[in-house]
């Protein structure tokens, strides 16, 4: 079964862990490359460090469990087109809007921690749309993850942007989410807004203080903490942002 919506990117530049053979390596792919795992760590079997020793603390899972667990996101897409290997990756939230049943795949994701935090998502769980790699980012509306995650289908597609030779229908490298439209947010939340809320927030503590936008703000799959490193439930920072940007119908 092909995936719903348009066979468009919604990776972005800020996402590419290693940028195909062809293309020149731009400063954000250098910063990212280094989220790849090493050849030692590929090697590596679980509960070994590098020296491949098991440790005490590797070897044992904790008390209160291994894994944070996320339940709000926000996610980057580029709503102006850009030109990958004659391909327009162009797609942002009007673009969702206009999907049959306003539904697409999140495919094109070439970064580890981002697709490992894909893995993580369920269904139901809600994110922010985030226009990336624009004139001016923001946050434009909030969508929903309606399939978990499975095989990214672009990453065998020698004519796609995001094709890697390296990966195998029996091992997959790459996955990707079906994501729904939800809603427009009343106005735009630009980068610049959320900006002063996270310095404003550095010294007097608040959501937006950690926030992953600007801690690692190169990520193009973000989970949304409640600022405490907490186990998050997001729901602080969601209330926080959607006070002060009333949504559609609501």
């Amino acid at each position: 079964m092909s995936p719903p919506g348009k066979k468009r990117s919604r990776a972005t530049l800020a996402d590419r862990e290693r940028p195909p053979a062809k293309f020149a390596k731009s400063k954000i792919q250098e910063e990212e490359e280094s989220m790849m795992p090493t050849a030692k760590e590929r090697n590596s079997k679980p509960g070994q460090s590098g020296t491949g020793k098991a440790t005490r603390k590797e070897a044992r899972p904790s008390a209160q469990g291994s894994k944070q667990a996320y339940s709000h996101w926000l996610m980057k897409s580029e709503p102006e087109s850009r030109f990958e290997k004659g391909v327009d990756v162009k797609f942002g939230i009007e673009d969702l809007k206009a999907q049959p049943n306003q539904t697409a795949c999140w495919d094109g994701v070439r970064n580890y921690q981002a697709r490992n935090f894909m893995r993580d998502m369920k269904v139901g769980q809600e994110a922010f749309f985030y226009h990336s790699n624009c004139k001016e980012p923001g946050i434009a509306g909030i969508i929903k993850i309606v399939k978990e995650a499975y095989p990214d289908h672009t990453q065998f597609d020698k004519k796609d942007p995001h094709y890697d030779s390296s990966s195998t229908k029996e091992n997959p490298k790459w996955s990707m989410v079906d994501v729904q439209f939800v809603r427009l947010t009343k106005r735009f939340i630009p980068l610049s807004e959320l900006k002063a809320h996270h310095q404003a927030q550095r010294a007097s503590g608040g959501p937006l203080k950690d926030m992953t936008l600007f801690t690692r703000q190169r990520l193009s799959i973000q989970p949304l903490t409640d600022g405490k490193n907490l186990p998050p439930t997001s729901g602080v920072l969601t209330r926080f942002l959607l006070r002060r940007t009333p949504c559609l119908g609501h």
